[in-house]
């Protein structure tokens, strides 16, 4: 069943997060924006919540099993389906990218999750995962106190090697890693691999 509570009735928190934490929020950003195709390409965003992620990449069709998240999101112009990330409402290889966004900490099932990605994607497509890494010092936080979290009490977190083996049982291979939210770091720095940084972005591509 989708976690769907918190989303639908603090949807207004959820987006004040980001207002008051734009320079997080603008590092995740940069650090999706280096996983993305060159080109511009026909994207679907899974989880696309209230379009904070999808509207600035241009990204016109969303999943959200959250209404009231959904209608924000189509406030901005984007066109979202009701669905789950299990149980996507397209066709096969229909989109040349599908985005992840801070999503999987609250999917039921991920493996599923990213084969349904594999299945409505091109040939040589690639799937975004953008997520905190539960290993790092950010992650351990949210753990810590994701019982007194409005939005966290339900999620569950996973690391960088647990997101790889999900997204090659899935098929995805040519994985590569984009980290940010650097402890000692300039704000903002975004680097190349994961191990590091608390925002991890994991790529890969439809064989």
């Amino acid at each position: 069943m989708a976690k769907t509570g918190p989303f639908d009735q603090y949807t207004d928190r959820y987006d004040y997060w980001f207002d008051r934490n734009q320079e997080i929020y603008l590092a995740e950003l940069e650090a999706i924006r280096r996983a993305m195709p060159p080109h511009p390409v026909k994207g679907l965003e899974v989880g696309v919540g209230s379009g904070k992620f999808a509207a600035p990449f241009g990204i016109q069709i969303g999943v959200e099993p959250s209404a009231n998240m959904a209608c924000k999101a189509e406030r901005l112009g984007i066109s979202v389906f009701r669905n789950v990330a299990e149980h996507l409402p397209f066709a096969d290889m229909e989109f040349e990218m599908v985005l992840m966004v801070a999503t999987i900490c609250f999917v039921d099932n991920v493996l599923a999750s990213f084969q349904e990605a594999f299945r409505v994607l091109q040939p040589h497509g690639c799937m975004i995962v953008g997520f905190v890494d539960k290993e790092s010092a950010l992650g351990k936080k949210y753990i810590d106190h994701s019982t007194t979290s409005v939005f966290y009490k339900d999620a569950t977190f996973f690391s960088v090697p647990e997101v790889v083996r999900y997204l090659t049982d899935a098929g995805f291979v040519d994985l590569t890693f984009q980290q940010t939210l650097i402890p000692g770091a300039k704000q903002g720095k975004v680097e190349d691999g994961w191990g590091q940084g608390a925002f991890v972005v994991a790529k890969g591509v439809k064989g």
